[in-house]
């Protein structure tokens, strides 16, 4: 008997060729950019498949299209940010829902829910999801939605997905998981058991530090629809620029992340062994918690890393001043390689208390490493590791 079915492209193929010589005007190999904010009708209460930029955009959709294709869901919803993309699922809450967030989430994610919690928007508890008995006992409240962070921004813990989806989906709620640290490249949630996976496009997908977007993915065609509607009502949708600089970006996300991740755990095994380093967080060294969690739900380890000085703020401030090849700048997931400070950058809006609750100290510096040489980076950072000694 012959097999007929048509397997799909994999990911990497996506990537490199979704759209591509897809023009039926001219021909063109490269998807063209359409700017425009409005679309003519064909004739009197006739509208073709577009009639205005916020409902609709034939480059964005191309962006949503691919990414939905990367992460094996039904659709997607491209918006103007990262945190656009999330509010887009935590502002669907009612204000009796409950969300249950990672209680070491990122800065601007626990500010979001936080200042949508204090309009009575919904409720929002935090919890260390990795606690078995913490996060049983939080569902017994039955939240609406679970937010799902892994790794996490700034320590890099990691959680298993596949269980808390699980136990989630047995008080009815629906997950959410943050895949910007690692994207579709290298994990994919729908597959392990997630409803929604949310990116800031900003960071692996886009990797050029020149572009703001985010994207929210749904498993369920239902939810995609409804999404997608949402997103009109309070128009978050991206620009069609910027879905077009995204997804010429994204042609490129398998073959950065494969050498980013290189130069990651050369990184990653240097700070280990050095003196004045007290601790480092990176999913791929066999000495991480969740280094067999990460092996088994992930594809690699990502290229961000963070680690504690031993010498507290004086050696941070050492460091910074000294330190070659890493810029001193929030954000992530860019060619270039990035040193943050989250207690005075990314996360200073947590407030003392939340960074002590979450592990987050004055000492700690995170990494997003670039593609530059790797024998560079190390001799970068040693410049700066050198500097905490004197």
């Amino acid at each position: 008997m012959t097999d007929n079915r048509i397997e799909l492209p994999r990911p990497e193929t996506i990537t490199a060729a979704y759209g591509v010589a897809a023009d039926p005007a001219f021909g063109a190999v490269a998807p063209p950019l359409y700017l425009s904010s409005t679309y003519e009708f064909a004739g009197f209460d006739e509208p073709r498949v577009y009639d205005y930029g916020r409902a609709g955009n034939p480059t964005r959709n191309l962006l949503a299209d691919a990414l939905a294709k990367l992460e094996g869901g039904a659709g997607a919803i491209i918006t103007s940010s990262g945190m656009s993309a999330l509010d887009l699922l935590v502002s669907r809450q009612r204000p009796d829902d409950l969300i249950l967030a990672p209680h070491d989430c990122y800065g601007g994610t626990m500010r979001l829910l936080k200042a949508r919690a204090d309009r009575g928007h919904c409720s929002v508890r935090f919890v260390d999801q990795s606690d078995i008995a913490a996060y049983a006992a939080a569902l017994e409240e039955f939240p609406a939605l679970v937010l799902i962070e892994t790794p996490s921004n700034p320590l890099m813990r990691v959680v298993d997905i596949a269980a808390l989806a699980t136990k989630a989906r047995t008080v009815g709620a629906k997950i959410a998981v943050d895949n910007t640290f690692l994207s579709p490249a290298i994990q994919r949630p729908i597959a392990l058991g997630a409803d929604y996976v949310v990116h800031s496009t900003t960071k692996y997908l886009n990797g050029h530090s020149d572009v703001i977007g985010g994207a929210v993915v749904a498993a369920d065609p239902a939810e995609v629809g409804e999404l997608r509607q949402w997103a009109n009502v309070v128009g978050s949708a991206g620009a069609p620029f910027d879905s077009w600089l995204t997804l010429r970006g994204m042609r490129t996300l398998f073959a950065r992340m494969e050498r980013q991740q290189i130069n990651a755990m050369a990184i990653a095994h240097y700070l280990e062994r050095h003196p004045v380093v007290a601790k480092v967080h990176y999913p791929g060294l066999s000495s991480h918690p969740g280094h067999a969690i990460a092996s088994r739900q992930q594809r690699g380890f990502g290229a961000m890393l963070s680690f504690e000085l031993a010498g507290g703020v004086s050696a941070v401030r050492q460091f910074i001043a000294s330190v070659r090849f890493f810029t001193l700048a929030e954000s992530l997931g860019g060619v270039e390689s990035l040193v943050a400070h989250p207690a005075t950058m990314t996360h200073a809006d947590m407030g003392v208390e939340a960074r002590a609750a979450a592990g987050i100290s004055d000492s700690l510096l995170r990494l997003s490493v670039g593609l530059e040489a790797e024998q560079d980076l190390l001799a970068g950072l040693a410049e700066g590791l050198a500097a905490c000694r004197d």
